[in-house]
């Protein structure tokens, strides 16, 4: 079967850009071309290029690996978005990427290609982890040797830090316009997250050019929403027969799709609220109400789910004791959210339900689970904060974070083992090991972790307590069994 390169012969039943690529140069930077960019904004993107034109096709970076490129460059960076939905699938070509580079490769040509004067939005999808940050606090690490590596080697970075403060220092020298830093990960005011991770590594390296970028650049905060699993090897195989050709790196998604923004930039834009994009003042209600409802209740699924030998999210929720508790968990969250008038909170409750029950998706438990370290203090601990601080239960969101200890324990209960991947994977199995005795030692050691949990969380007994007996009802009942007792 021929490579997917261009559109020519293509089925008719799939769409294609509706715009000629080479007549659009480039004029976003985004660091993280995964499948979740690849199937939002880029997916906004080429809404743009198709009905307002203009220069703004994407290069994107990989700052470790070199997969995404070799997949896409071969078919020059197009691929197939597949919208899987009760109804069925639907098949698009999207052609807003132009290229990819490996930092690792390299460096020197992604410094050159954000310096670019055309490049107006820098833009990530890193993962919590790519920030270098301190979970609990949101400080730089400073501390960390790739941070270090790029305060000596100013243009040879390792670090999204280290490549936009040399792109910032070099773009100011040459006169050229500010461009805007847009953050697209799930991280509570991601905006202010990136520029305290950026202005934090500046101020290490030059004092003035740290003041300038706080002055100058624009660092929009944002809530993106869409369900994009990891592409398997039979996603492959259905897609390119659906083509007729051969699509390495297709993403599959569900058909929804939401994209809240604030309105804050430095430099020109897509005019990406033209197709469904919400351009706002404030973002934190939103923000909140995806980390602390569709997040939260992704990474409870995919904890007690996976221990319960559950593979997907969809038969997660058709499980009626994991359903009954996803919905209690809900409604013990209400309470920490105050949204704009005309949101209606139960009414987006009931659709993610539907969104979690799409049986075409095949979301993984333990690719959701992934980096729990890095993601349960913004999508639970900061939930449990605000109730703890109204003096309301809860006991869901407890049972949440057991969920994730027994987990990284790296035994499932039926006994089998089960690969921790997490940046402190290392960490937490070696004191779930050397506590395997005493759980209540477990729970204290993993609690103690301050840049997991906070000062706060870290020296609280209630807390570390209501924690152990949720722990303990897992071990005895497992976790279907723990969960059916709080309905």
């Amino acid at each position: 079967m021929d490579r997917l390169k261009d559109t020519i012969d293509i089925p008719a039943n799939v769409q294609v850009p509706g715009y000629q690529r080479e007549q659009h140069g480039i004029g976003i930077v985004h660091f993280g071309l995964g499948a979740f960019h690849r199937g939002h904004m880029a997916v906004y993107t080429d809404d743009v290029l198709a009905d307002k034109g203009g220069d703004w096709s994407i290069v994107g970076v990989s700052l470790r690996s070199p997969g995404a490129r070799d997949r896409l460059l071969p078919q020059h960076c197009l691929y197939t978005l597949v919208e899987r939905g009760v109804e069925g699938e639907k098949h698009r070509i999207i052609g807003s990427v132009k290229n990819v580079l490996v930092a690792p490769e390299n460096p020197e040509a992604v410094l050159q290609q954000l310096c670019d004067p055309k490049v107006h939005i820098i833009s990530f999808t890193i993962t919590e982890k790519g920030y270098l940050r301190d979970a609990a606090t949101g400080e730089l690490l400073r501390g960390h040797p790739d941070i270090q590596h790029d305060l000596v080697h100013p243009e040879q970075p390792r670090t999204m830090h280290g490549f936009i403060t040399e792109a910032l220092a070099r773009r100011k020298q040459a006169g050229f316009a500010p461009v805007t830093l847009l953050c697209c990960d799930n991280l509570p005011e991601n905006g202010v997250s990136l520029r305290k991770a950026v202005c934090g590594f500046a101020r290490l390296r030059d004092q003035k050019l740290a003041d300038w970028i706080e002055a100058s650049i624009a660092f929009p905060c944002t809530m993106v929403d869409r369900i994009v699993p990891a592409t398997t090897a039979s996603d492959i195989e259905q897609t390119s027969l659906a083509l007729g050709r051969y699509d390495a790196a297709p993403v599959i998604c569900e058909p929804f799709c939401q994209w809240v923004i604030e309105n804050n930039f430095s430099s020109p834009r897509p005019v990406w609220e033209a197709f469904g994009a919400t351009l706002v003042q404030d973002v934190a209600p939103y923000e909140d109400m995806k980390l602390r409802l569709l997040n939260c209740s992704h990474s409870a699924m995919a904890y007690l789910g996976y221990l319960s030998g559950i593979e997907t999210i969809d038969q997660v929720i058709i499980t009626p004791v994991f359903k009954n508790f996803v919905v209690q968990l809900m409604q013990e969250v209400l309470p920490t959210l105050d949204m704009p008038e005309g949101v209606d909170l139960q009414e987006y409750c009931a659709a993610l339900i539907e969104r979690f029950r799409n049986p075409s998706l095949k979301h993984r438990t333990w690719q959701i689970a992934m980096d729990g370290s890095q993601k349960i203090p913004q999508r639970i601990l900061s939930t449990i904060r605000a109730l703890k601080a109204a003096g309301k239960p809860y006991t869901c969101l407890a049972m949440s974070v057991a969920g994730w200890l027994r987990y990284v324990t790296a035994i499932d209960e039926h006994g089998n083992s089960i690969e921790v991947s997490d940046p402190m994977a290392e960490q937490l199995c070696r004191i779930a090991e050397q506590n395997k005795d005493n759980l209540q030692n477990y729970v204290q050691e993993i609690v103690k972790m301050a840049d997991i949990f906070g000062p706060d969380l870290a020296s609280d007994a209630a807390f570390q307590d209501t924690i152990h007996n949720c722990l303990q009802t897992i071990y005895d009942l497992g976790a279907q069994g723990a969960v059916g007792s709080l309905l």
